[in-house]
């Protein structure tokens, strides 16, 4: 086991808040990463980032990874007039609302974030009805410790929630909250800073509104019009008890994850071959994965401005769409690794049409 990358910079990445179309702090951190490692950059009307990486010919290459996590809205303020007040949520992406109970959350607010928690009865008190009921995110209400009155005074419908979690290490990995996509967008920070003198121009795109129908990818997309896309993103490590083998799609420590398909994408073959070539040639562990359901900024690059060839990595990654989502150093490395290495053997002059 090794850990050849900064965790520092991958904490502060996934304990910063920034729910779909509310990214404004990631972006900043995003900003600054690229001062150094890429020739211009610039900020879409959406919010997307791309830092660009000029080549020496006109051939160009979009990698992608999206900047945004699941979280809420706040849609009600509830509670009586003379009692305490609770927040009623919208989500922003796909929650498993199983696990929201009894979290610590932030409510980030005009005048500042808000610290609070999700509600969650006394088992004992539930009746068996209730027990056996399949939790739901509009039954889920967040208590802020406040007066009616005094909350009402600061929050506002619309204001955003996001989950309060560190980012830990846990034996041979790390675990924490918006491991979806920030360590896959972390990986593109690292490998944007090996490239040197590159034969093509690179767009590094920090995409916006991913976990809400890859609307940021779709737009960069057409803005961008890259020869080539590489989207990177988490995928389902299911390599725990309960699983048959075949469950897995991808399973921790056996390295970079090189797309074949997911529910939103089929990549084109001669992209994920070379991928694989490259990974092979390079001595970087890797494993083919096929994800039977879910979506990616792969394909909202190539449902637009016409046919263009994608590929896609990804960091397997156990508990997705959870507060305690789980990555190996190993495989974050090997991400890095494979996606540089890519990078910088790509001359244009590869073919990967059909």
């Amino acid at each position: 086991m090794s850990q050849s990358f900064d965790l520092e910079l991958l904490t502060e990445l996934t304990e910063t808040s920034g729910v779909p179309g509310y990214e404004d702090r990631i972006r900043a951190l995003v900003e600054r990463e690229f001062e150094d490692s890429v020739d211009r950059v610039r900020i879409d009307a959406m919010g997307n980032v791309v830092g660009t990486i000029e080549g020496d010919s006109d051939y160009s290459v979009a990698v992608a990874a999206h900047m945004d996590e699941i979280g809420f809205m706040v849609k009600h303020v509830a509670g009586d007039d003379d009692g305490f007040g609770f927040l009623q949520l919208d989500a922003l992406g796909g929650w498993d609302a199983r696990v929201l109970k009894a979290q610590r959350v932030t409510v980030h607010t005009e005048d500042g974030d808000l610290p609070a928690v999700i509600g969650s009865p006394p088992p004992h008190t539930l009746s068996d009805e209730d027990r056996s009921k399949t939790p739901e995110v509009d039954d889920v209400y967040v208590d802020t410790g406040l007066p009616k009155d005094d909350l009402e005074e600061r929050v506002s419908v619309g204001d955003l929630v996001t989950m309060d979690q560190s980012t830990e290490r846990v034996g041979e990995t790390v675990t924490g909250k918006a491991l979806d996509d920030r360590v896959c967008l972390f990986a593109m920070l690292e490998a944007a800073r090996r490239i040197e003198n590159s034969d093509v121009t690179i767009h590094f795109c920090a995409t916006v509104q991913e976990e809400v129908g890859l609307r940021g990818a779709k737009a960069l997309g057409v803005d961008v019009d890259p020869d080539l896309a590489i989207a990177l993103d988490v995928t389902v490590a299911n390599d725990v008890p309960g699983f048959e083998a075949a469950e897995h799609v991808t399973r921790l420590g056996d390295g970079a994850a090189i797309k074949l398909k997911d529910g939103s994408v089929i990549t084109s073959p001669k992209v994920h071959r070379r991928l694989t070539r490259v990974a092979e040639d390079e001595d970087i562990e890797h494993q083919l994965e096929i994800l039977p359901a879910g979506g990616t900024d792969t394909a909202g690059f190539q449902n637009t401005r016409g046919a263009k060839p994608v590929g896609a990595l990804s960091i397997p990654t156990r508990y997705l769409h959870t507060v305690t989502e789980m990555a190996h150093v190993d495989d974050i490395a090997a991400t890095i690794d494979l996606l540089a290495a890519f990078l910088e053997s790509e001359t244009g002059e590869h073919d990967y049409r059909y």
